[in-house]
């Protein structure tokens, strides 16, 4: 199977890099320290107690099992809570025995080594998701349930957008002579669900997502499962259980009775001072190279037509608090007077309004708009503590007139300079995709989501999309 063959690379690939890391600090400390047989021996002793023990972490924690790999946030920080804890064990032990000079290994391989491990991770993640654009590496996988509940979950691999399913059949409940259609593309129903497992080891697939049971049959899955050993298909449980996502979700059995408990989301809290303290630290030292490079953007904007170098416009914020959001200018000074005589052409979603040729535009304007570079003043606006790094897309007062009771649930925590909308899409979006990223996002958010969403940032303000 391929996820073996996977799992392989990345064990080779993790085993490189940790046995590298610790080899260098295990020089570096020998250098540091009077030379000596003793060091020498001390040094070794640490190097080859750090190097298995970190491995060994990195098994347990089940880093490069097929519900981690390829998942993003979920592999990170199973390799970030691996690695603490094998150097958390490390200085216990360092202590115990009472061994000294270890500060190389604590405070030198940790970062490193952690940093190394992640580009790594990343590195392959981005190599097996280039192969699952080719229909390769991917789970072959067939879908068991009613026909909504089927059409549900393709909908949601499909939006997924990584490939990682492939669709090569469905099971339904009852039988159907014809292939199901979802969204104008057809899928085999192979069956109904009581013999899913028979058609499993006949088309060869990877694994059996279960939408929904048989009505009346409280007995399926366990019955599914005892069909499905001695084979090599997963058998996955779907759960409807719209946008929560994995941190507030926990099973707890209680006498052969699985129970899904689903954490209330909290909007204060020790979790949003974390993120508050984190916000701050990136606030403060991205403003250091912006403020080097305002007076240049400053004088171009300057250049080009004569007007202000900022704007500032009132947004809402958390708990509909107003406040002045400040960006470089990229239109007219006489952009809000021309606003009314293009409304007809609106190309924006929902209530939004955008256009792909906004004729006020300045030329500069367009520049910094393409590459986001208009947005760089917002870390004013958070080291205020107005805005977030990450949060929803900060709306106008008059969008905000327009918001349900659903849809005011993204005022709930602070808005952000960039979000899951930065990274998916931006203006490509439709109103309701972007409505449905804002809100996945305040109910799930995590510190591990939001540096994530950073480093996609990056990325898209590289190659822009969406951005006009």
């Amino acid at each position: 199977m391929w996820e073996r063959r996977y799992a392989r690379r990345l064990s080779l690939t993790d085993a490189a890099i940790v046995v590298t890391v610790t080899a260098l600090a295990g020089v570096l400390d020998v250098l540091m320290a009077p030379a000596g047989a003793a060091e020498l021996v001390h040094a070794a002793r640490v190097t080859a107690l750090t190097a298995p023990v970190w491995l060994l972490a990195l098994a347990l924690f089940r880093t490069r099992t097929t519900d981690a790999v390829g998942v993003g946030a979920t592999e990170y920080k199973r390799v970030a809570h691996a690695t603490g804890l094998a150097f958390g064990l490390l200085a216990l032990l360092f202590i115990a025995f009472q061994w000294q000079d270890v500060r190389v290994q604590l405070f030198a391989t940790l970062p490193v080594g952690l940093f190394a491990l992640l580009v790594g991770r990343w590195i392959w993640r981005k190599w097996l998701l280039g192969q699952r654009a080719f229909g390769r590496y991917a789970t072959r996988t067939i879908i068991a349930g009613t026909n909504d509940d089927i059409e549900y979950v393709i909908r949601s691999l499909e939006r997924a957008g990584n490939r990682g399913y492939i669709v090569v059949g469905a099971a339904t409940t009852e039988p159907m002579a014809d292939g199901l259609i979802v969204d104008g593309r057809a899928y085999p129903v192979v069956g109904t669900i009581d013999s899913v497992a028979v058609h499993a080891r006949e088309l060869g697939a990877d694994s059996i997502i279960v939408a929904s049971r048989p009505a009346g049959d409280p007995d399926f899955i366990k019955r599914l499962s005892w069909d499905l050993e001695g084979t090599a298909s997963e058998l996955i449980l779907s759960s409807r259980l719209t946008d929560v996502a994995g941190p507030r979700l926990s099973l707890r059995p209680m006498d052969g009775l699985p129970l899904i408990h689903v954490q209330i989301p909290e909007f204060e809290g020790g979790i949003h001072l974390l993120k508050r303290a984190m916000d701050i630290a990136v606030a403060a030292l991205a403003l250091i190279p912006i403020a080097l490079a305002t007076p240049v953007i400053a004088l171009l904007i300057k250049l080009d037509d004569r007007g202000p170098a900022f704007f500032r416009q009132t947004r809402v914020g958390r708990d509909g608090r107003e406040f002045g959001i400040l960006k470089f200018r990229t239109m007219r000074t006489t952009a809000e007077t021309e606003l009314d005589a293009l409304r007809a052409q609106n190309e924006g979603a929902g209530p939004l309004f955008k256009l792909k040729r906004d004729p006020r535009i300045t030329r500069v304007g367009a520049v910094l708009r393409k590459f986001s570079l208009d947005e760089l003043p917002q870390f004013w606006n958070v080291l205020r503590g107005e805005m977030s790094v990450v949060g929803p897309r900060p709306p106008l007062p008059s969008e905000v007139t327009a918001y349900d009771g659903t849809v005011y649930r993204r005022l709930y925590i602070k808005p952000g300079i960039t979000g899951l909308w930065q990274v998916s899409g931006r203006s490509d979006l439709s109103w309701d995709e972007s409505i449905r990223l804002d809100l996945r996002y305040v109910e799930n958010w995590s510190v591990m989501t939001d540096l994530m969403i950073m480093w996609r940032t990056a990325k898209v303000m590289v190659t822009p999309k969406g951005a006009y």
